[in-house]
């Protein structure tokens, strides 16, 4: 069987609505059942499939996961709103940039971009919705801002294109930082002149404001202090050595934990059985993906594929900035068809050995791949995050799309930045 009967079998697979997870399993184990000479046999899949999941690394995904969900139940996104709304609620755009902000720095407590959207969403869309913005930009903003959650670290994402690519998760961690910053600041950028071009209702807001600042800052501060120390930690122990990205991931619940347990005590002891039991369920289907996105990357790598498409754009290519706008190009438009994980699985072995090849840094392109499968979680028909946030505002999903699609321009812009201007993502290692 060619590998492009494979591939075709595969979308038709995802078009009859297959489950990703068993379209992969079927795709994968068909090669050797036609062929009984293929090496991978059904139980070669089935081994990859087991031994794929054998890593150290990966158990940091089910910590984040967890982590993020006792975090959101916890009320920590509404803390570091506060805390960002304190010192630029009152400016133009403040309240949206200050959601802005919170996903940024939620993204570094959960790794996950669902994560970010659910939890800060949940509050601040009717939040800023009272104070009279438009509901429609409101959810837009915060599904877009919530896909910041797989940029900046700790990033579940990267942590997957470390396992498929073979760099350092700590190095992929770094050199998502300033990438994740110049995103959250052009999304800023359109916040404030779309605020000066709709208005605002300043005498709400200050009210509002003016409420928050009663409490003095130290009082703010300290309501928040717990939950701005998070990312700090967190991210601290990585970057100083201290801890693995995985015991950095167990650290980051126990924290969560006890944060929400003793100091804010928004959490009871009966509900940490519920929360792991959700925390189970969320993670159970990204396992079966991971196992078999791992075994048809093995089975795409024996029958010669990643080398094939290699050779192929290789040969019909030849300007490295060609070869940059056709990968991207590639990776949007399987960012809008497939979700974050197979893709960066499936992909990585694909792609990277053509990007080296033209002498794009590993880490570098993991950015950008990131970044580009990031675009997909506000684009249909996948667009994860838009079902999200579509939930929370029984607005409809291709209205978001809509509304946000001068966000999604913003971040395109950035993502060329990124793409040829390799030092802003290598310039912190």
């Amino acid at each position: 069987m060619s590998s492009a009967v494979v591939l075709i079998l595969f979308f038709v697979c995802l078009m009859i609505a297959i489950p990703i997870s068993i379209s992969l399993g079927i795709v994968s184990i068909l090669p050797g059942a036609f062929d009984s000479s293929f090496t991978a046999s059904a139980s070669y899949v089935v081994r990859s499939m087991f031994g794929g999941l054998d890593s150290f690394p990966l158990l940091a995904v089910p910590m984040f996961i967890l982590s993020g969900i006792i975090m959101a139940r916890g009320g920590i996104s509404k803390r570091l709103f506060d805390l960002f709304a304190y010192f630029i609620g009152k400016k133009t755009a403040g309240l949206p940039c200050a959601v802005v902000v919170t996903c940024l720095f939620y993204g570094a407590i959960s790794g996950s971009g669902i994560a970010t959207v659910a939890a800060v969403g949940s509050m601040t869309i009717p939040f800023l919705v009272n104070l009279g913005y438009d509901k429609q930009f409101c959810t837009a903003l915060v599904a877009v801002a919530g896909s910041l959650g797989v940029i900046i670290p700790p990033s579940i994402p990267f942590i997957m294109y470390g396992m498929a690519s073979g760099v350092s998760v700590s190095d992929i961690f770094i050199a998502g930082v300033v990438p994740g910053i110049l995103i959250g600041a052009l999304l800023m950028v359109y916040a404030v002149y779309f605020c000066k071009k709709n208005g605002e209702d300043k005498e709400k807001i200050n009210k509002e404001i003016d409420g928050l600042r009663e409490k003095g800052f130290w009082k703010v501060l300290k309501s928040s202090f717990f939950a701005f120390l998070s990312p700090v930690i967190i991210l601290g122990c990585i970057y100083s050595g201290i801890a693995s990205p995985t015991e950095a991931a167990v650290i980051s619940v126990v924290y969560s934990l006890l944060v929400s347990l003793v100091v804010y005590k928004s959490i009871k002891i009966s509900e940490i059985y519920p929360i792991f039991a959700e925390a189970v369920r969320t993670y159970a289907p990204i396992l079966f993906i991971l196992a078999s996105s791992i075994a048809f990357s093995r089975v795409l790598t024996l029958m010669q594929v990643p080398q094939t498409i290699s050779a192929w754009i290789l040969d019909n290519f030849s300007n490295k900035i060609v070869i940059l706008l056709v990968v991207n190009l590639f990776l949007l438009l399987v960012g809008m068809i497939m979700d974050t994980t197979p893709a960066i699985l499936i992909l990585t072995p694909i792609l990277l050995p053509i990007m080296t090849g033209v002498g794009v840094d590993p880490i570098h392109f993991g950015v950008i791949m990131v970044v580009n499968l990031a675009i997909g979680f506000v684009t249909p028909p996948i667009g994860v995050s838009l079902f999200v946030a579509s939930s929370m505002t029984d607005i409809p999903v291709m209205q978001i799309a809509k509304r946000a699609l001068p966000l999604i321009g913003y971040f395109l812009v950035a993502l060329l930045l990124i793409t040829f201007i390799p030092q802003i993502s290598l310039i912190l290692l």
